[in-house]
């Protein structure tokens, strides 16, 4: 059976939309005396994690809770905190291929949604990196309760678009993610650069 030319676009955030620079955590690492990546180890840990993605708790409260995890490695909790600070000013930056992709499909009419696991702190974010005009909706992990890629994740992301899942596109940076989105009936592509937006383009008709 022929599927349906997809009528809406779902996007995930980091990792398509917004890039982070690796150097910002290395320089921090660096700073205090850190191990190399232990600032992602702990705050991706999923016991910390969880929770915030779910709306559980506030990304002060896993941001407090990260620094008191690095306590020991850094011996004093103020320098952890401050630790943590500096790593936290780094908000990450627009991919402009993904931008100008995106503002092209809504140009087509087509609608666009953000489908991200986040925090209470992804509109702030999308206000300082000027994106809050740029989606016609943004479904958060943290807002909804269920995170990617559990299906009621997707259920919700296309009722916030008002469009079927045959007829929702997905894009993300995350197998597990994909796999989700095609439990739950959408199409789904796996990202891997700029360089798939010549095919998204075409699966779109923009």
């Amino acid at each position: 059976m022929v599927r349906e030319r997809a009528t809406a676009l779902l996007v995930d955030f980091d990792g398509v939309l917004r890039r982070w620079d690796p150097a910002v955590a290395a320089e921090v690492e660096r700073e205090y005396g850190l191990s190399t990546g232990v600032l992602g180890e702990i705050a991706t840990s999923w016991g910390l994690l969880q929770p915030v993605l779910t709306g559980r708790v506030s990304h002060a409260d896993w941001m407090s809770s990260v620094a008191d995890a690095l306590t020991p490695s850094v011996g004093d909790p103020d320098r952890a905190r401050a630790a943590v600070e500096q790593w936290q000013r780094h908000r990450g930056e627009v991919d402009p291929q993904v931008l100008a992709f995106i503002r092209e499909v809504r140009a087509a009419g087509i609608r666009v949604g953000l489908g991200t696991n986040a925090t209470d702190q992804l509109d702030a974010d999308l206000a300082a990196l000027d994106l809050t005009d740029e989606l016609d909706v943004v479904v958060n992990s943290s807002v909804i309760g269920v995170h990617k890629p559990a299906k009621e994740y997707f259920q919700a992301a296309c009722v916030a678009l008002e469009t079927p899942p045959d007829r929702v596109l997905f894009v993300d940076d995350e197998d597990r993610a994909i796999s989700g989105a095609r439990v739950a009936g959408l199409s789904a592509y796996r990202w891997n650069g700029p360089e798939d937006l010549r095919y998204l383009r075409a699966a779109l008709a923009c």
